[in-house]
């Protein structure tokens, strides 16, 4: 049985940066945002900030609340490796989604809103917002899809306010390997 990982958090608290460095112990990684960009890109939308969260509402009010979880469930069921990472997981539907696929636990990363800002300013992200307005109400969405419900009913949260990069990787780290044990 293949144990996944749901990442979840708010924009920029660092659950990408813990999938790509867990990638190198052998994790398999997979997007959620990823494939709403995909979806986007089929249907010719511009990849903004604004047209994806459009098209994620879109998604789920069509498909219902785990529909973005929907649309990776095929590469997770290929992965080849046990322990997949999925990145941005943000309701507790998507979370059921998954959990018929596979053992699921559910890892939040908590950042301040100062501390997001400027990580997220840093990356450089098509979705990147242009000022503290847009980021407020990124995170409005994203609450209102449900993602303060997958924080607050995680299996384990990491503070990542004031972590290295290694510090934070290697708590998610120790974190996923004892769900293996």
């Amino acid at each position: 049985m293949k144990l996944i990982v749901c990442l979840t958090g708010m924009p920029g608290a660092g659950k990408t940066t813990i999938a790509e460095a867990l990638k190198s112990k052998g994790f398999d990684k997979i997007t959620m945002g990823d494939a709403v960009r995909a979806e986007a890109a089929r249907r010719k939308i511009e990849p903004t900030g604004e047209n994806l969260g459009r098209l994620m509402l879109e998604l789920r009010e069509k498909n219902g609340p785990g529909a973005v979880a929907e649309l990776i469930k095929d590469n997770i069921l290929n992965s080849k490796s046990n322990v997949i990472l999925v990145d941005g997981v943000r309701s507790l539907a998507e979370v059921n989604v998954l959990k018929n696929i596979g053992t699921v636990k559910v890892l939040a990363i908590h950042a301040s809103g100062d501390t997001r800002f400027k990580f997220l300013t840093r990356r450089g992200r098509s979705d990147v917002p242009s000022d503290r307005e847009e980021f407020a109400s990124r995170d409005s969405r994203e609450i209102g899809v449900g993602m303060s419900e997958s924080i607050a009913l995680a299996d384990e949260t990491i503070s990542n306010n004031n972590l290295t990069i290694e510090q934070l990787v290697d708590n998610a780290y120790n974190i996923i390997k004892g769900w293996t044990e």
